[in-house]
């Protein structure tokens, strides 16, 4: 499994990528179980390639680096994408780069997974990632995962945020082992629909002993 992690922090340390890394660390294992081969988890700072971003409006070319990015989120199993929240929606570099990302090739988040995520100073802007991440990404054709992670600074030790964490990378864990293909141990029909022959979601979300929601 390969698992991409896009983090739009501008400042070092970050709280955004903190909670980027979080996710990861959750996500990975969950992604390969019960198999012990952890994931392969690839992390772009997109800090570090604003000006490349940039350009890539100005000359419809992406330079080498982003490109390369470009190719790891395309050749993802599945994304987790972090921002911090400006003038409560997504920052303008994060929605630079899947701009970038969609001019280039506008199917390269069809069908795949992922899990939305966002920092903030305050939880008065947790709804970002309602109106304004999953809109975003639903528009670009992925498969948003159904629990996003919000993180204000009052959130950071306090109680909940590693339960809302641990849902959302096994949500996302759970539709990358059903999105890639058939379930292990289940042999194809060619009378099946494609569809149906992938691990249900709340099947998946079950055998990793998540409960269902009522």
């Amino acid at each position: 499994m390969k698992l991409v992690v896009v983090s739009a922090g501008l400042s070092v340390p970050s709280s955004t990528r903190l909670l980027a890394d979080r996710l990861a660390a959750a996500a990975g294992p969950a992604a390969t179980a019960p198999e012990p081969a952890p994931a392969d988890v690839r992390v772009i700072e997109l800090r570090d390639l604003a000006v490349e971003i940039a350009h890539t409006f100005t000359n419809g070319f992406p330079a080498p680096a982003l490109a390369d990015a470009f190719a790891e989120v395309a050749a993802a199993d599945g994304l987790i994408v972090v921002t911090p929240v400006f003038s409560a929606s997504y920052s303008g570099l994060f929605k630079s780069f899947f701009d970038a990302l969609s001019v280039t090739d506008e199917d390269a988040l069809t069908g795949k997974p992922v899990l939305i995520a966002a920092t903030g100073g305050t939880a008065r802007h947790s709804l970002v990632l309602e109106h304004a991440l999953r809109p975003l990404f639903a528009y670009l054709k992925a498969v948003v995962v159904p629990t996003g992670v919000y993180a204000a600074s009052e959130d950071w030790g306090a109680e909940g945020l590693d339960a809302r964490i641990e849902r959302a990378a096994t949500e996302l864990a759970a539709l990358m082992a059903g999105l890639t293909g058939p379930s292990k141990g289940r042999t194809p029909s060619p009378k099946r629909d494609s569809f149906e022959e992938v691990t249900p979601f709340a099947e998946r979300l079950a055998s990793l002993g998540v409960p269902s929601r009522t």
